[in-house]
């Protein structure tokens, strides 16, 4: 069978993932890159071995039609377009999470998925982990009873990563919708993707990227530049609230005075509760006495696969017809969260979502 042949728009950090992941599968082969920045793309072109490059999306979608599939990793601004010009292209795409900016470029996106009939598939790389994996198998048998609270957080001291990131203009904002939306998107489809129907939310922008911090600096990325823009928030917080009862507590930030960085999910059921943090702990009854379990294999947890298994399972939902863990409408669903966190914000009052 002839290799699946995939593109690659944007070349920056994250690229380096899913160009990582696509080379350790057999039947596909990374055939294009595509960037705006034509000394970042040749340097791609050359470590990766690739010649056919392009600063165009349109230009190579026309000139190379035999492409099956892509990976759009721009920076968030450029997701919809990108997406929409590729699926109109007919082909399949992953695209890398957020969706994109705003609720109707998520329902465009959407919209051009349905009449192209291809995949569009949604960069919620943790619901690929095998952390996840195994905290859904407890859920499943259910270990936890009904999931009626939970609290994610997601908290970097000093972790602005600078350039693009904190231009809003091309980010969309801050630490929430670049760390939130992991885990976000993580505890709902735990809780089984209830429908969200109110947030209320708070940012601030406090501390923005430390520029007088001269250590410490962990989180500076491939694709970011040197660009000194930082208006987006620092620390963002929300409450959201489902169709079904069910709520989360959300906390993101870049910086913020904590001692040390943290991210962990707490689940609170019926029968059960849960954290993840990165060690998955149970509690519960048994016998008329509250139990604590703590899962002894962590090699389980291991985060080191989590782009593999994505692109992996993006190819089989190709080849194979997989039904999709993250599709398009949990992208649509995940920026009407976003978006009306954001909302809440900026008015200081609760949104209702539609």
């Amino acid at each position: 069978m002839d290799k699946l042949k995939i593109a690659i728009i944007g070349v920056g950090g994250i690229a380096g993932l899913h160009y990582s992941a696509y080379k350790k599968l057999s039947n596909v082969e990374v055939y294009a890159l595509c960037d705006i920045n034509e000394k970042q793309l040749n340097k791609r072109g050359a470590e990766w071995g690739i010649n056919r490059l392009y600063t165009d999306v349109n230009e190579m979608l026309a000139a190379l039609p035999e492409i099956d599939a892509v990976s759009v990793c721009t920076w968030n601004s450029a997701h919809a377009c990108c997406t929409i010009a590729a699926l109109n292209a007919g082909k399949h795409v992953l695209c890398e999470k957020p969706m994109c900016m705003s609720v109707e470029e998520a329902l465009e996106m959407k919209a051009a998925q349905e009449r192209s009939g291809k995949l569009l598939m949604i960069g919620f790389v943790r619901r690929s982990g095998n952390d996840c994996r195994i905290i859904k198998e407890f859920i499943d048998n259910d270990a936890l009873g009904e999931i009626y609270y939970a609290k994610a957080t997601y908290l970097r001291r000093n972790g602005n990563p600078g350039g693009w990131f904190g231009d809003k203009s091309r980010s969309g904002g801050g630490p929430l919708i670049d760390l939130g939306v992991h885990v976000i998107d993580l505890v709902r489809y735990l809780m089984g993707n209830p429908k969200p129907v109110s947030v209320y939310g708070v940012t601030f922008e406090k501390l923005g990227n430390r520029p007088n911090i001269k250590s410490g600096k962990a989180y500076l990325s491939v694709s970011a530049g040197n660009n000194d823009i930082c208006d987006v928030e620092d620390l963002a917080s929300a409450l959201i609230r489902f169709d079904n009862g069910a709520v989360i507590s959300i906390e993101a930030s870049f910086s913020l005075n904590i001692k040390n960085d943290e991210g962990r999910i707490q689940l609170f059921g019926t029968k059960g509760g849960a954290k993840l943090d990165p060690e998955l702990e149970l509690y519960g009854e048994s016998n008329g006495y509250m139990t604590n379990t703590t899962l002894q294999a962590r090699t389980a947890f291991d985060f080191s696969g989590l782009f593999e298994s994505e692109i992996r399972h993006f190819i089989s939902c190709i080849t194979d017809g997989v039904s999709c863990i993250a599709p398009a409408q949990d992208g649509v669903d995940m920026m009407k969260i976003l978006c009306a966190i954001y909302e809440s914000a900026r008015t200081g009052h609760e949104v209702v979502i539609e």
